[in-house]
């Protein structure tokens, strides 16, 4: 998803920045430190998500959001909790931040934009072969889509596992199911989506993807053998 940041305040640009950085699913592609100047940007490109604040130099972000026409989705961050009520009356808003905030907060409304944003299914399929960076430990590791092996979730942490690679961060295994092919990607357990393209063999309720042993929740399998053609 590309967002922009909405923000006067430098400080709370760079926790936003470093909050972005840490979920691959998210693209900062601008900051801006007024309304007037990102009104321009967003007449002009493609935008998912604004994180928008609402104390601004030249009007405030709620009055901001009612000029742009047909405007994208709105995370408000702001240190003004008593603007809640009001902002959602705006149904472009999906979530109220107050600063300070934490990550795992951050990482909340993420997944509230997600469930709001829908990815037509073909670009799914076009992109299984995208090249996308994880950041993990402050180091940006490349990763083919196609490549994955398959994805563990443990907590407020995941694991992408490839032949040569196998990455930890925190994510949750939802953020991975909304931009993964469904025709090849296949969630056969709550903690675990596999790559059908590198299944071996399926034994009981464990499954074989290239000798990595997977278990099959119950409530996943008829689905699973469904999507197998078995």
């Amino acid at each position: 998803m590309n967002c922009i940041i909405i923000e006067d305040e430098i400080p709370a640009q760079k926790i936003l920045k470093s909050f972005i950085s840490k979920i691959p699913s998210l693209t900062l592609i601008d900051t801006f430190k007024a309304a007037i100047e990102a009104n321009s940007f967003l007449n002009n490109n493609s935008v998912d998500v604004v994180f928008l604040d609402i104390n601004l130099p030249d009007m405030s972000g709620l009055d901001f959001i009612k000029t742009v026409k047909n405007p994208p989705a709105i995370i408000m961050t702001t240190a003004y909790p008593e603007y809640a009520v009001s902002s959602f009356e705006l149904d472009t808003i999906i979530d109220y931040l107050v600063k300070p905030f934490s990550f795992d907060r951050f990482l909340k409304a993420i997944n509230k934009a997600k469930d709001r944003i829908v990815v037509p299914d073909n670009a799914l399929e076009e992109n299984n072969d995208e090249t996308i960076f994880l950041n993990v430990d402050k180091t940006l590791h490349k990763l083919i889509l196609n490549s994955i092996l398959y994805i563990e979730s443990d907590r407020n942490y995941i694991t992408v596992v490839t032949e040569t690679q196998k990455l930890s961060y925190i994510d949750s295994l939802k953020n991975w199911t909304t931009k993964l092919p469904e025709v090849q990607f296949i969630q056969v357990h709550k903690s675990y989506i596999i790559n059908s393209k590198f299944v071996d063999k399926i034994s009981g309720n464990t499954i074989f993807v290239k000798a990595n042993k997977i278990p099959i929740g119950r409530t996943y399998k008829q689905e699973l053998l469904k999507a197998l053609g078995v």
